[in-house]
This record gives C-alpha cells, structure tokens and sequence, in this order.
C-alpha cells in the first residue's frame, strides 16, 4: 500500500506540462513564484504529437476578432521570447517569422480564401492580419527556387507567419522551468482537487499538495478535474496525421498548409481533420489524401521518401478559440485551454501568465470566457493544420 506524503504547500500548481501548461508555469516563474508543475506519462494525450509547427495568424479569428489581437500579440512576443529561452536555456527554438501561405488549387479554393480574408478584416477597425491574396506569378517570386504543380493558382499570404520546432519549444521551456527553480514533474498526474478555505489540496498518486492558485491547462485530461472547481465547458477530439520525409537540402520554401520544411531538412506533409474520437490510428485513406495535395502543390517531392507518418489528437472547443477563465465559485482556479498552443507559447507566458499571477484577466483575455458558448451558438470552424 503506498503511503501519501505529509500535505506541502506551493506558490501554485500547473496541471499540465504540455506547451500550454509549461508556457504558463514558465510565466509564474518569471514573475518569482515557485510553481509546481504536475504532467502526465508517456500515454498521456499530447496534442503536441501533432503540432506542424507552424505560428501561424493567417486563418485565426474568424466570427471572432479578439482572437486575431491575441494571436498577432503572441507573434509580436515571439521573437524575444525565443531569444529569452535561448539565452537561458541554450535551446534554439528555430523560431523563424518568414511569412506563411496557405494554397489555393482552384478558383473555388482561392474565392473562399479571398472571402475568409475580407470578412475578417472587416471585422474589426483595426487589421490585426494585414494578410492578403496573391497569384501564381507572385508566389514564384516569394519562392524564385521552387518549381509549382499546375494546379497552384495563388495563395492567401500572412507576412506575420513563419514556424517553429515544437520539440525544441517543449524542451526549452521544461529547460527553462528548472532554470527558474519551479518543479515540473512527469509521470505525475493529478487525481483529484479539493476547494478549502484559502485555496485548494491538489492530490497525485503519492503526495497532497495545498496550493492558493491552481491552473488547469492539461488539455483533454482537465476534463474529469474542471466540474469541481465550478467550470464546465466541452472540449472536442480531433485526430490528425502527419507524414514526414528524409532529410534534403534547403529548397527555400515558405511555411505553408500541408507542406513545410524543417530546419533539420526534413518536410512534413499534412495534415487531417477527423472527428473519431481518441483513435489514433493513421490511415492509407488519410495519407493517400495528404500526398496527393503535397504533389499537386511540389511535384518534386515525388522523389523523396516517406520516413514516418503519425497522428494525434488535438484539442478543440466549440468555436476553435481559446477558452480563459478563472472559477466564479472558486477564485483562484484558472482554466487555459486552446488548440494553438505553440502559436500562443508567447502570449501564455507573458500576459496571460502575468494576469493569473495578478489574479483577474484583464480586457484582453475576458473574452475568451466560456460565457461566449451560452449566448452564441458557434459554428465549427474548418481551420489550417498546426
């Protein structure tokens, strides 16, 4: 029979040490605090397993403008946070703003795209995407090096997009918790939280923990935690499957949907959007479908060979957007949770961090409470691969 430890007490507790999760214990430490930072194993769902790396704003905050400030904040921030993790953890991030493309194969395709870009510009006085279309003759001149497919009419082009390692974030950021002093602790997850007077007994397998903060940033595990501590909101399971190749030289081309280059040479070809719950199983259907798109964008990866192919399951809510609160019932509870968690890396340890550390969100955040849900029935919306 294992023995709990005798009760001990942190500055606050991160449930979670996913990106979302380690970026905002990352935040808390910066700001003096001793988090302790609980994560699950190895079979925990990691919506990480299906990160394209992309840091991306060109789809972002359609129906809902706040999402687009949000997103072009944490782009602002990106670069000096990545430099910040460098410094002191020695981890390069490979964090590159390089603008983004996302590409249209048809004229069907590309009046969509046009549409989307328009209507989100238009809904707010202020263009946080200063996005826009471009045809095929000047995608050749963003990518003088690369040969087209014939299908390739043009593009939605970000100027604010580029990508990133998603491993090398992660490992930057657990780095940089230990560089800090707080306690990430893997194989560690929560069992059960307890609201008490002055805050909250977080339980694992072995120990109690008092804590007066609590955040819940876990992904699809806060599901069985959230109830409690007075939230409620669903979050959707979404498969996707990536393929990766061999390694090749740089071709010089710019992050895009479904095809991009990694800083090792490798390229990823994806990605799906399927609704199967929490199989993640790949399929020849699914891959078949990615290749034939790649190709029909970069013929010449015809030439290169399939070295892996994997699938994940990210983590959605109603709208697509960020879901920030902190527990009406329970002051002192926080609930992060988001399918963009490396886009966002910047802006959770920095203003959203800062905000829970202060204890009230501030106008930036307020909108993204789950409230939204009650008074607007929100479409599902279709969104690029991350």
């Amino acid at each position: 029979m294992a023995f709990k430890r005798q009760s001990k007490i942190a500055d606050a507790i991160v449930v979670g040490g996913g990106v979302v999760g380690a970026a905002i214990g990352y935040g808390l430490a910066k700001h003096g605090m001793r988090p302790i930072i609980f994560d699950g194993g190895d079979q925990a769902i990691r919506a990480s397993r299906v990160n394209f790396g992309l840091v991306w704003i060109l789809d972002k905050g359609d129906g809902m403008p706040a999402y687009g400030f949000w997103t072009r904040q944490s782009i602002e921030l990106w670069t000096s946070f990545s430099d910040e993790l460098k410094s002191l953890t020695g981890i390069n991030t490979q964090y590159v703003k390089s603008g983004g493309l996302s590409y249209c194969l048809s004229e069907s395709e590309y009046n969509k795209k046009a549409e989307m870009l328009n209507r989100m510009c238009s809904q707010s006085d202020t263009n946080p995407y200063e996005s826009r279309m471009i045809d095929r003759l000047e995608l050749k001149h963003l990518m003088p090096s690369i040969q087209l497919g014939p299908d390739v009419l043009g593009a939605a082009y970000g100027p604010h997009d580029g990508h990133v390692s998603p491993l090398n974030l992660l490992h930057a950021l657990h780095a940089g918790l230990n560089q800090l002093k707080a306690d990430y602790r893997p194989n560690c997850p929560v069992t059960k939280i307890t609201p008490l007077e002055g805050g909250f007994e977080i339980q694992t397998s072995d120990e109690t923990v008092f804590t007066p903060k609590v955040i819940l940033a876990a992904g699809h595990g806060i599901t069985p935690l959230m109830k409690p501590l007075g939230f409620d909101i669903e979050i959707i399971a979404e498969r996707g499957q990536i393929m990766v190749t061999e390694r090749v030289k740089s071709i010089g081309l710019l992050p895009g949907n479904g095809v991009r280059q990694t800083a090792e040479g490798t390229i990823l070809i994806g990605s799906t959007n399927e609704m199967v719950g929490f199989d993640v199983s790949t399929t020849a259907e699914a891959g078949a479908s990615m290749v034939s798109r790649a190709l029909r964008v970069l013929p010449s990866l015809s030439d290169l060979r399939i070295n892996r192919t994997w699938a994940g399951i990210r983590t959605l809510t109603q709208d697509d957007c960020p879901v920030y609160e902190q527990s009406k019932l329970y002051p002192g509870a926080f609930l992060a949770t988001c399918h963009s968690g490396v886009t966002l890396a910047a802006v959770h340890a920095e203003k959203l961090a800062t905000a829970i550390f202060i204890g009230a969100l501030n106008d930036d955040i307020t909108p993204f409470h789950s409230d939204r849900f009650k008074k607007n029935k929100s479409s599902h919306q279709i969104k690029e691969p991350h």
